[in-house]
């Protein structure tokens, strides 16, 4: 068995620093450490933190007055920093900076008088608290019958924007239908679809081709990572999501000769290792390194950790 090695894959710049954040916070700030939401979204991630002190919460009523609580890097909306103020919480933002620029566009074109239509997933962290910062001006939308449905007119003064996240055709189709749709429509000064996300889903459509199955590292709950399994199914190759190497089935590799494997921007990469490892073992697997773009893309640390 041949695998192809797909890169970039796995960490992005804003998951790298949310996740070095939450590690600088358990060596300065007593445990518990609260996080609204999980840090990033992978299994693997968040039972490593929860095992060394960190409480995950989607209610920040369970956050006792006074503890320290850390933002997810999905971001919050302005309701929730309001009420960790009121509780006296000590908050550490590990927004990713890619989403805070679809929250200061969300602002900005509420203020200009635009009815906004968020293109993204319901019930998604970032997604709710995108709306949370203009919630009487932003619509969400994820289909293409749904604007169809938008009770707009040519004449309304409308915006959109997109969850981060989102595979890069699926919301390009929709942005054509908004265009055909809704002629006046403006765009955001800059594509907000994060490069890493862009990155990693155009080196699974570059590799796809070339494979008879692929395997993407990450959680069912990673919007990205699924985004990614559901663009090599789009090549007829046998597409499987899984969370590390306990989840392989030997019945999956009959007669496949060469396996793609990628990982979502929240998995960590000793569980692609830890694939590869098992799939040597099991295959004698050889591994080719496939480098699509180059990723030299950092963050800084939230100011409140930067001098810790």
């Amino acid at each position: 068995m041949k695998i192809i090695l797909a890169s970039p894959r796995g960490f992005c710049a804003g998951v790298n620093m949310a996740i070095e954040s939450l590690e600088v916070a358990l060596q300065h700030f007593a445990t518990p450490i609260y996080v609204y939401h999980e840090i990033v979204h992978n299994r693997y991630v968040v039972e490593s933190f929860r095992d060394r002190g960190v409480v995950f919460i989607d209610d920040l009523n369970e956050v006792p007055v006074g503890a320290t609580l850390m933002f997810s890097a999905h971001g919050v909306s302005p309701q929730i920093r309001q009420l960790a103020k009121q509780r006296k919480l000590t908050a550490l933002d590990a927004t990713c900076p890619l989403v805070t620029k679809v929250h200061l566009e969300a602002i900005k074109f509420a203020r200009e008088g635009y009815n906004i239509i968020l293109i993204g997933h319901e019930g998604h962290d970032e997604v709710i608290g995108t709306m949370g910062e203009a919630p009487e001006s932003i619509t969400l939308v994820e289909t293409e019958a749904e604007v169809e449905a938008l009770p707009f007119t040519t004449d309304d003064r409308l915006a959109y924007l997109t969850q981060t996240t989102l595979s890069v055709d699926d919301a390009n189709r929709i942005i054509r239908c908004l265009r055909q749709r809704f002629p006046q429509i403006v765009a955001p000064p800059k594509d907000d679809i994060c490069y890493a996300t862009q990155n990693r889903q155009e080196a699974i459509r570059v590799l796809a081709p070339e494979a008879d199955l692929c395997l993407v590292v990450g959680s069912r709950n990673s919007s990205n990572s699924q985004r990614l399994a559901e663009i090599a199914g789009e090549y007829k190759i046998p597409s499987y999501l899984i969370d590390g190497p306990e989840d392989l089935n030997e019945a999956w590799f009959e007669g496949i000769e060469k396996v793609l494997i990628s990982a979502g921007a929240s998995a960590p990469e000793h569980l692609v290792e830890a694939i590869i490892d098992r799939l040597r073992a099991l295959y004698q697997a050889t591994v080719e390194v496939r480098t699509i773009r180059k990723e030299e893309v950092t963050f800084p640390l939230p100011k409140a950790l930067r001098n810790l």
